[in-house]
């Protein structure tokens, strides 16, 4: 078991955890930003991303700095920190992303990996092979045994108590992602990045993306802390953490504020089409968009880049104080609703309930029904689970309303979108939710499913089910021998 990344709460897939940094004594609260930072590229001043913003991580290009001069010299003199003027932690990418963009690049695993020891960096990484999406089977399984064989020859690397990377490499071929990771978390490795997504995030393939980080925490344990690489938009933020996402890395921050572009939790505006900022952070609150727009090029790019900062690192939190309080992933929902490729990535999410339902806690605060994707969340699925193991007197009422049971033996509850609750369960978690006063039919479906689930298991049992005016189409999904009665 690895000792330097302990969880403190999980809600579906997220986690809210602490990752011990031991080369820069630090504790890193997860889910956690980290800002990149180009050290060739004056935006926001690392000093600053702490001071103001809260970063306890940010990451930067060893790759970059060991091919120049001046930086290498600076960076080997005074160290990375001393260098970036940063209290907090220091992660070093290896020179993958020029090696995906360009081809090839001049250094190998060992080389980079010394040097990102050497220059101070606390979570190193070695040069793995990134296979684009939708590449050729062949060539995913071919890149991926190199990127096997630079982990094992990192394992080997004396970098003393800097923690190295070992990245999720497949493509969009979900069992290389899983046999991948399953790979990773057997080496003596420390953080686990699932690498080549950027493309998928650019084309908005939300639904892609969840399937790949699904599939390597399938190949991981509890204990790997997830890092996805490229994750720089707040909008799918929580979506990405109830995948089980740890660690994400931002450069839109910078890289769209030099494109006037200005980040919401709901998408990309651009400065030129807004009217009223809606946002309180200090930017926003000290400057119009026209005064934005009329400062000079540099320090509006700067005024952009902090706003965008102050909108990622608040969904930060807001995502943690949603997983503390066990409502994520009516968080999720909320952001799906903000751009069809978000819904998309959600009810992804949701196919994979069955994974993520054994990390969700059994009890939390409240289930709340807020759209038909609820109805297919993990609580659900788990209450299902459960009903085989009830028991059912010989005739049994499952009624939606008051109703007399008469010649039955019990009656229970019909709540949708559980379904059979019994009476000493019906003040429990999940099932003390309140379903919607204008039920929709994805919700009714779950709870006849539940109902179903319960004739199943309790076959010599005589079942009905007293509902209010529920049409006929959706009753049809009902065992036939389950009597319905229409009570209103």
């Amino acid at each position: 078991m690895r000792d330097r990344f302990e969880l403190r709460e999980t809600d579906a897939g997220g986690r809210i955890g602490e990752l011990r940094v031991p080369r820069a004594g630090v504790t890193v609260e997860t889910p956690a930003l980290l800002p990149v930072i180009n050290p060739n590229i004056d935006t926001i001043a690392p000093r600053r991303l702490a001071e103001e913003f809260g970063a306890e991580a940010l990451i930067t290009n060893a790759y970059i700095i060991h091919d120049t001069p001046d930086l290498r010299e600076q960076a080997l003199s005074e160290g990375l920190h001393g260098m970036l003027d940063f209290p907090g932690a220091i992660m070093t990418d290896s020179g993958s992303f020029q090696l995906a963009e360009y081809g090839e690049i001049s250094v190998t695993t060992e080389e980079i990996l010394s040097f990102q020891a050497g220059i101070g960096s606390d979570i190193a990484t070695p040069v793995d092979l990134p296979t684009p999406p939708d590449a050729p089977r062949e060539r995913a399984a071919a890149d991926l045994e190199t990127t096997q064989e630079r982990l094992t020859i990192a394992e080997g690397v004396d970098v003393g108590d800097t923690l190295v990377s070992a990245p999720v490499q497949g493509s969009t071929h979900l069992d290389l992602r899983e046999d991948a990771a399953r790979h990773a978390d057997g080496t003596d490795l420390d953080v686990f990045p699932i690498g080549a997504v950027v493309p998928l995030l650019n084309d908005y393939r939300y639904a892609e993306t969840v399937d790949v980080v699904a599939a390597a925490k399938r190949g991981l344990g509890a204990d790997a802390p997830v890092h996805l690489f490229g994750a720089g938009h707040p909008m799918m933020f929580a979506l990405a953490a109830a995948a089980g996402c740890d660690l994400f890395d931002s450069a839109a921050y910078a890289i769209y504020a030099r494109d006037d572009r200005y980040l919401t939790v709901r998408g990309t505006r651009h400065l030129a089409d807004i009217d009223y900022l809606p946002c309180s952070c200090p930017v926003c609150l000290e400057h119009t968009p026209d005064e934005l727009r009329a400062l000079p090029d540099k320090p509006r790019e700067k005024a952009l880049a902090a706003h965008n900062l102050h909108v990622s690192f608040a969904e930060i939190r807001r995502i943690r104080e949603a997983i503390r309080e066990g409502n994520l992933l009516e968080l999720v929902e909320a952001r799906a609703r903000s751009h069809p490729a978000m819904l998309s990535g959600y009810r992804a999410l949701l196919e994979h309930a069955d994974q993520y339902e054994r990390s969700d806690p059994v009890s939390k605060g409240t289930f709340f029904y807020v759209s038909a994707e609820s109805a297919a969340r993990p609580e659900v699925l788990r209450h299902h689970r459960r009903l085989e193991r009830l028991s059912v007197p010989d005739s049994l009422l499952l009624a939606e309303g008051d109703v007399s049971g008469g010649e039955y033996d019990e009656v229970w509850t019909l709540r949708p979108p559980f379904g059979p609750v019994p009476p000493a369960l019906v003040q429990s978690y999940p099932l003390n939710t309140d379903p919607p006063e204008r039920p929709d039919r994805a919700i009714r479906v779950a709870a006849l499913r539940g109902v179903a689930r319960l004739a199943e298991a309790n076959p010599d049992s005589e079942l009905a089910v007293a509902h209010e005016g529920w049409p006929p189409g959706i009753l049809a999904a009902l065992p036939d021998r389950v009597e319905t009665i229409d009570t209103k």
